[in-house]
């Protein structure tokens, strides 16, 4: 007998309180999530992909699960390190904008990930500026002397309880910035205008945002003044999103702001964090000259998102010859149902292969239910490419290929990486290729019938080094994928 089950629970791991919890958004049916994006002055690493990689696949499993997903991811275009970059170079900061946003727009398109809507620091200053005078009025900001304006942490009470760091007698600060800060910890909201530098006019005097308020401005703007998921890198929990949590808690007077705060591992390089001081970062372009990106995106996602993820040929190359043997299973399958027919009686044997079947579907989704452990998935996922090559293509069990069909769709629509193999190849000329393959094959079946097995096996040796791999089962069929 066949055993059905419901889909789990979904649950998160939230930062907030290092806890496991059911996933229950704010507004039932609708995820608002927010992830921090880009300051686009150097090239887009792996390590930023490993993030925007990892929160693609968690809307898609929410979307997957029938939720309206609204995802927001920001562009830093004017920093410090943006107009550090643009006074070495002797360039307009705009030319180091523009050119560093289109590597990140390229790394996107290349890995498939769709960003509903991409809100850029200098189109929302007016907010910004609104944003910061409402703290003032509200007593939690003060203008300093220089024309700077700070949050006053001592007047949010809940400072530091997000990242569980915040140590004041560790703080240090350049001398002319604690003179004029009531307390060394506070952050800026506005940094006061400096002879070189880009400036916009506010109450208070010229100047332009710091980092962290931008992000409060911009996700509020579209999310609300409370939303579902906050996502980012780890080294933002603190101060980035500790500050974040603090200006927009006291600005809306409303908590939770967010409700459920995900936070990426570190990806490594033989064990170091990938940094700059190191000099061990990876540009995604220079990665993608080397694996197709398919093959990284299925890397990025080979390891649950709040885990470590290091950098090395070999975990690749295994990334690589998964989804290799994948593709080519889903393609059998897919052959091998169109010339299979539903049976009038199911077989004790196929009735095995459904359950079996059925039994991978509900790992890929308490897997996923539980905080999107794409790890896990994907194990489930090669264990049905075993159970569909030793069983179902061999046995042509139709009812039991279309459910594994069913739930190789599934895993592509969070995975993204088989879409041409389900969806069809734009490569003209594939229906003819797959025809003379299925020529050759039956040619060398008719030389093994007749024992001429030099040509047959030259045959087959050819093929594969075609990339075209020949499987011999019971009963003299033969099966073949491309690789």
């Amino acid at each position: 007998m066949i055993k059905w089950s419901g889909k789990p629970t979904i649950r998160v791991r939230n930062t907030m309180g290092q806890r496991l919890e059911e996933f229950k958004p704010l507004k039932p049916g609708i995820v608002r999530m927010y992830v921090c994006g880009p300051t686009v002055y150097d090239y887009t690493h792996i390590g930023h992909a490993r993030t925007y990689v990892a929160f693609d696949a968690i809307k898609r499993y929410l979307v997957l699960r029938g939720y309206h997903v609204i995802h927001v991811q920001n562009i830093t275009d004017i920093d410090d390190k943006i107009i550090n970059r643009a006074q070495r170079e002797n360039r307009d900061w705009r030319e180091i904008v523009d050119e560093y946003s289109r590597d990140y727009f390229d790394m996107l398109k290349k890995l498939n990930i769709k960003v509903h809507i991409h809100p850029r620091v200098t189109e929302h200053i007016k907010e910004i500026i609104d944003f910061i005078q409402g703290l003032i009025d509200k007593g939690y900001a003060y203008v300093a002397p220089s024309g700077s304006v700070y949050f006053n942490v001592d007047a949010y009470p809940e400072y530091g309880s997000l990242s569980g760091r915040f140590h004041p007698e560790d703080w240090r600060q350049e001398e002319d910035v604690l003179r004029e800060k009531k307390n060394p910890y506070d952050f800026a909201l506005w940094k006061a205008w400096r002879p070189g530098e880009p400036y916009w006019e506010a109450p208070w005097g010229r100047g332009r945002p710091g980092w962290h308020i931008e992000c409060s401005v911009m996700s509020s703007r579209y999310l609300g003044e409370q939303f579902d998921i906050h996502g980012g890198g780890q080294d933002l929990i603190f101060p980035h999103h500790e500050n974040e949590k603090a200006q927009s808690e006291a600005y809306f007077s409303k908590k939770p702001w967010v409700k459920y705060w995900l936070h990426t591992g570190y990806l490594t390089i033989r064990g170091e964090k990938m940094s700059k001081s190191l000099g061990n970062i990876i540009p995604f372009r220079e990665a993608a000259k080397k694996w197709n990106p398919s093959v990284l995106r299925m890397w990025l996602l080979s390891a649950h998102y709040r885990t470590q993820l290091d950098f090395s040929e070999e975990s690749l190359a295994q990334a690589e010859a998964n989804l290799r043997r994948i593709r080519g299973t889903v393609s059998e399958l897919t052959r091998m149902l169109e010339r299979a027919t539903p049976e009038g009686r199911i077989s004790d044997d196929e009735l095995k292969a459904i359950e079996d079947t059925s039994h991978a579907y509900l790992e890929f989704h308490e897997a996923m239910s539980n905080d999107f452990n794409t790890a896990a998935a994907l194990a489930s996922i090669l264990k049905l490419t075993r159970l569909v090559n030793s069983t179902i293509i061999p046995g042509e069990y139709y009812t039991a290929g279309m459910l594994a069909l069913r739930l190789y769709e599934e895993f592509n629509s969070v995975f993204s990486v088989i879409d041409d193999v389900l969806y069809g190849s734009a490569a003209p000329g594939g229906e003819t290729v797959e025809k003379l393959i299925e020529l050759i094959v039956s040619v060398r079946q008719e030389l093994r019938k007749r024992r001429i097995y030099d040509i047959a096996d030259s045959i087959r040796s050819e093929l594969s080094q075609l990339g075209i791999r020949l499987y011999d089962h019971p009963g003299g069929k033969t099966t073949w994928r491309i690789e």
